[in-house]
């Protein structure tokens, strides 16, 4: 037995080496891609970033399966690469115009995803990939959505911000408080949180309004409806993802109106409610008290965070090596704090190139909106990238210590279904833009 434990610990020390290679590897044909004009040149980028992908995966669950020596780990493993290539074929197949480099984003993300929660706990990735693998079956269709009935979508307005609004409201009226803030509502054993949905229909909401009139009335009226959205956030004090929806209606607004005034109103308007929040809500100043001096705090609000600096000093530029580390001390590592457990086992290098890639998805969809003549998709577009942008910058910046927590999820990488099916469905529509963009031309 000792004899095999060293073994491993040989084979995690070599391999950590050559996941940051295959990741580095990875971003540089990703930004490649989006420097080159040439489509075959395009399209071989493309196919190195999949042998990537697949060697990622069973390299990590060669690891996994290693260690726990279950038939789940297999199992896990084999369902991976499977959905892998149903994934790939189905969008070549119905969408061969579709964008291949947010596919491979999306898959990579995941595979992090995927590998980083099944080290930490098999059953928890296991329900990871179900419900990413629903979501994937379930966004094929939108697409076809966005592209047939994308003007009849534009004139829903109101009932964008009346499914936000009661979807919200419910939330508050019914959901248990969680981590100091009402986040999901349980049905039938299945927990979900509506506000990732109301993510996408603030969105719709703001798009559909300030496409058509930029006029000061109807700029007012998209600031009252998006201030109640975020209102009934506060008062849920679910605070992260109500900046979520602030920056977004302020990016948003700013692209459509192109006046600076409205930005730094914004700007002004939210710095004056950041102080009035830390007044009133005793776990935003724990949150901020351990942000100043977690160290001070630490047998508190600043365990958490102490703990993921632990961690990202313990993997310095190389990582410990898949479960040579001990992120299993991290509180919810899985969730809000799977940044650090990443940095700890792969390394600062190897997160350096997650953050590439989310930078380059990034890249990608303001790339798409710029280049849509359409106000309203151009607005749809631009809106869910903020979000997906922000949202990263959160969840990294509060594990960091740069920022105070926030409570925010890492998008496709952390636990979490109703996130990941957000996300995923988010990505489906700026797919479904970007076809249609595709078609135009």
């Amino acid at each position: 037995m000792t004899i095999m434990n060293s073994i491993l610990r040989i084979a995690a020390s070599a391999t950590k080496y050559l996941f940051i290679v295959l990741m580095l590897l990875y971003v540089l044909r990703a930004y490649l891609y989006l420097a080159r004009s040439d489509e075959e040149k395009k399209n071989r980028e493309i196919s190195g970033q999949r042998r990537i992908l697949v060697l990622m995966v069973l390299l990590g669950y060669g690891i996994i399966i290693a260690n726990e020596r279950t038939l789940l780990s297999v199992a896990l493993m084999a369902g991976i690469l499977l959905y892998h290539l149903v994934t790939i074929l189905c969008y070549r197949l119905l969408y061969p115009d579709a964008s291949m480099l947010l596919v491979n984003n999306m898959l990579m993300l995941l595979d992090i995803g995927f590998i980083m929660i099944g080290r930490l706990n098999l059953t928890e990735a296991l329900k990871q990939f179900i419900i990413a693998a629903a979501g994937t079956v379930i966004a094929f269709v939108i697409p076809v959505i966005v592209r047939r009935w994308m003007r009849p979508l534009r004139r829903l307005t109101w009932l964008y911000a009346g499914v936000g609004i009661l979807a919200l409201l419910g939330v508050l009226a019914l959901a248990k408080i969680s981590g100091g803030a009402k986040l999901s509502i349980s049905v039938g054993g299945i927990t979900i949180q509506f506000s990732e949905l109301v993510k996408i229909t603030l969105v719709f909401f703001l798009a559909s309004k300030l496409s058509r009139d930029v006029s000061f009335r109807s700029v007012a009226i998209a600031t009252a409806a998006a201030a109640l959205h975020v209102i009934i956030l506060v008062l849920s004090t679910d605070l992260g993802t109500a900046l979520v929806f602030f920056i977004t209606y302020i990016v948003m607004t700013y692209v459509a109106t192109r006046r600076p005034v409205y930005a730094l109103a914004g700007l002004g308007g939210g710095a004056l409610a950041s102080v009035g929040a830390y007044h009133l809500f005793g776990h935003v100043r724990q949150r901020v008290t351990a942000w100043k001096n977690p160290f001070a705090v630490y047998d508190t609000s600043g365990y958490q965070i102490v703990q993921g600096l632990f961690a990202i000093g313990a993997g310095g530029w190389f990582g410990c090596g898949l479960y040579q580390g001990r992120p299993d001390t991290i509180p919810v590592a899985t969730k809000d704090f799977i940044f650090a457990a990443i940095c700890e086992e792969f390394g600062g290098l190897f997160s350096i190139g997650l953050l590439l890639v989310c930078m380059s998805m990034y890249l990608l969809i303001c790339n798409i909106s710029m280049l849509i003549r359409n106000r309203f998709c151009k607005l749809v577009a631009i809106g869910l990238g903020t979000e997906y942008a922000f949202q990263v910058f959160l969840t990294v910046g509060g594990v960091t210590k740069f920022i105070p927590m926030t409570g925010i999820t890492l998008p496709l990488v952390s636990y979490g279904g109703s996130s990941v099916v957000s996300t995923i469905t988010m990505l489906a529509i700026i797919q479904g833009l970007y076809i249609l963009r595709e078609e135009e031309e």
